[in-house]
Order: C-alpha cells, then structure tokens, then sequence
C-alpha cells in the first residue's frame, strides 16, 4: 500500500503535465477581454417564456435578411444559416431559457470573402446585430399579436 500511493500521485502529475502547455508571449488561450463585449454585441433576453415560438421567429428573421437555413434543431435551441453574397456569412443562433420568462438569444456570426486566406472570421460589427436584433424583436411582437 506504501508503494502504490506514491507511485498513483507519480501517474497523476505526469498526466495532467501532458494536458497543456503553457502559453508563450503573445499567445493567448482565451479572449478574456472580448469574452464580455462579445456577449453584450451578441445577445439579448426576450420577454417570451415559449421557445417554440421563438425559434420560429429567429427562422423567419434570418430568411428575411436573406440567409439560407442550414440546420435547426429545435430539442437543442441551435440554428445555423448561411448568406452568401459577395461574401460568405455564417451564423449560429442559440436559444434558451432564462429565468421563468424570458428567451436568451444568441447570434454568432462569421464572414469571408472569396479567395481569402485564413478562413472565416468573427463578425464585430455591432450594428450588424442590432439589425438583426431589431428585426427579430418585431418578428416576435407580430407572433405574438398573431399578425401573419
């Protein structure tokens, strides 16, 4: 029993050593200082505790700023939707609960343009979310006065 203590501890450090690596200068493994403005730019509460009807306005928002649906999954609250113009746009919307009575919803988007190196990249502008947001809060108010 002496010998197998140490010898689990010995395991354990060399593990979790193997997990990770130190960041060097200048590289980062979180944004943390983004983290919080990124949430502000990409997220808003809704006074609406149905999910459903949510979701159906988050539809009918992103085909109305032109996106294509790529999937939705209703169980999980996820859609993603792409718009390709001269550019390509990508963007994932989450929803969930918060609290008793409202809807969390949450946009991230990226772009790219053709023949750019480097791949997608996250979408900062933040009036490119107020749109949205602006357009999805009527998109709900009309659902819920039932106007079609």
């Amino acid at each position: 029993m002496k010998t197998i203590l140490p010898l689990a501890v010995l395991l354990a450090a060399a593990g979790l050593g193997g997990c990770g690596s130190i960041p060097t200068t200048g590289q980062t493994v979180f944004d943390s200082g983004g983290a919080v403005q990124s949430r502000v730019r990409e997220e808003r509460a809704f006074d609406t505790a149905d999910r459903n009807r949510t979701l159906r306005a988050v539809l009918v928002t992103l085909q109305e700023c032109g996106f294509v649906v790529d999937n939705a999954d209703a169980s999980l609250g996820i859609i993603t939707a792409t718009k390709l113009d001269t550019y390509t746009l990508r963007a994932t919307v989450t929803v969930r609960p918060r609290g008793s009575g409202q809807m969390a919803v949450r946009v991230n988007a990226q772009h790219s343009l053709p023949g750019q190196s480097g791949g997608a990249r996250p979408l900062n502008d933040p009036a490119a979310y107020q749109d949205f947001f602006t357009a999805l809060a009527k998109n709900l108010f009309l659902g819920a006065q039932e106007v079609r």
